[in-house]
């Protein structure tokens, strides 16, 4: 099943700085360009850093105040934590502030497996790297979101298609599928329950696909039979082993 690659939705023209761009200078860039953060790159465009604006907000919170007691103990500062904090309190170029190491992300990466290094990270934008690992683009939430405005017209041919001819290799007409914003309701009889749960699952996978209403049903119950006495066909056998 094809998944729209991140070199689909990703912006090309990337603002970025180099190890040495001066504070200043970094903070312009997001203010002149209204964004929350930048990929720090070297003299091969290769991605050694990112900021964001929560690392300068950490500059300037970590700036002592002449006019108000030391809170923090000194112990703080032999943390991890507490040395990259220090550290960010003294930056003066785009290297000394940056968080390392990136994430990143690939032009052929999927836009799922995209969206799924964001939520895992708690992070709004990954730098897109090529197949030597240098910068070509940048993509955000807002991009990935893209795929959710896919036509349900689009979100249906694609369940037909994929799903119920070439994996289940069933008739087009066999089973009612309808996309309702991007809502899939299945409707009908199958001859397995294996194939209910493989169509319901490899349906939940398609781009812009929101929601499964799986009203399926099946003739017979294989969920246990022995390996050897279940038949499969097509690529639904490895979407079974993945159930």
């Amino acid at each position: 099943m094809k998944h729209d690659k991140v070199g689909s939705v990703m912006t090309t023209e990337v603002v970025r700085a180099e190890y040495g761009t001066p504070f200043k200078q970094v903070a312009g860039l997001l203010g002149d360009h209204r964004i929350s953060g930048l990929p720090v790159v070297d003299d091969d465009e290769k991605v050694i850093g990112v900021i964001s604006e929560t690392d300068l907000m950490v500059r300037q919170a970590e700036t002592p105040d002449p006019f108000e007691p030391k809170k923090r103990s000194r112990f703080d500062r032999l943390t991890r934590a507490g040395r990259e904090r220090a550290v960010k309190a003294r930056a003066r170029t785009a290297g000394q502030l940056m968080t390392r190491p990136p994430i990143t992300v690939h032009a052929n990466d999927t836009i799922v497996e995209a969206a799924r290094t964001m939520a895992q990270h708690h992070i709004e934008r990954l730098p897109v790297l090529d197949e030597e690992n240098r910068l070509v683009g940048i993509v955000t939430r807002r991009d990935l979101l893209q795929v959710f405005l896919r036509p349900d017209e689009d979100i249906r041919a694609e369940v037909v298609d994929e799903v119920l001819v070439r994996a289940l290799w069933l008739p087009p007409r066999s089973i009612a599928v309808s996309v309702t914003e991007g809502v899939v309701t299945l409707m009908g009889q199958m001859e397995r329950k294996s194939e209910t749960e493989i169509a319901v699952s490899m349906t939940r996978q398609i781009d812009g696909v929101v929601a499964v209403v799986d009203k399926l049903t099946h003739r017979l119950d294989d969920s246990r039979l022995r390996p050897d006495e279940q038949v499969l066909h097509g690529v639904a056998d490895d979407w079974l082993r993945r159930l």
